[in-house]
């Protein structure tokens, strides 16, 4: 039993699951729902269709160069069945997905830290904006301290320019 992969999204397509088109050429091409196949056959990119693994990858959004996704390439070797191998492939397969998913969560995590430290900046300009929704009374001094040191630099710039005449 082998789980394919759709051509067009790449998402798993399990045995009696699915649509496949054979061309003339031999060629298969398996398509997990019937969206991947309308798209397929209206030539679409999948890398440009944002639903598409394809997408997330050549964006950035995805794990593209890690050793446990080497694990999930297809081998066309036949191998004897030995009750040990299976068992041990079994736990490999888990502590391989374990590692997976803990690279995946600290990738996502250094691909986001970015957009937390624009989220802050942007927080606060938000709040200095908009204090006076927040806090009326605080928007109020703020005010006047701004009156304060309005008047203060106006008295400054006089004083200057008198002393400009002046010479």
């Amino acid at each position: 039993m082998r789980i394919h992969h759709c051509y067009v999204c790449s998402s798993p397509v399990y045995p009696g699951h699915g649509i496949m088109f054979v061309r003339n050429d031999s060629k298969c091409f398996r398509f997990c729902r019937s969206k991947c196949h309308k798209s397929f056959k209206l030539k679409r990119n999948p890398r440009k269709m944002k639903w598409t693994k394809a997408f997330r990858k050549a964006r950035g959004k995805e794990m593209t160069v890690d050793s446990t996704l080497d694990f999930e390439k297809r081998r066309n070797r036949p191998v004897k069945y030995d009750r040990g191998l299976v068992g041990t492939t079994v736990r490999a397969m888990k502590r391989v997905e374990e590692v997976k998913q803990k690279r995946a969560k600290k990738f996502y995590e250094n691909r986001m830290k970015a957009g937390k430290a624009m989220e802050k900046i942007r927080s606060r300009k938000e709040i200095v904006e908009s204090i006076n929704l927040i806090a009326p009374a605080a928007s109020k001094e703020r005010e006047s301290l701004n009156k304060n040191v309005l008047e203060k630099s106006r008295a400054k710039l006089e004083r200057a320019q008198k002393e400009k005449m002046e010479r």
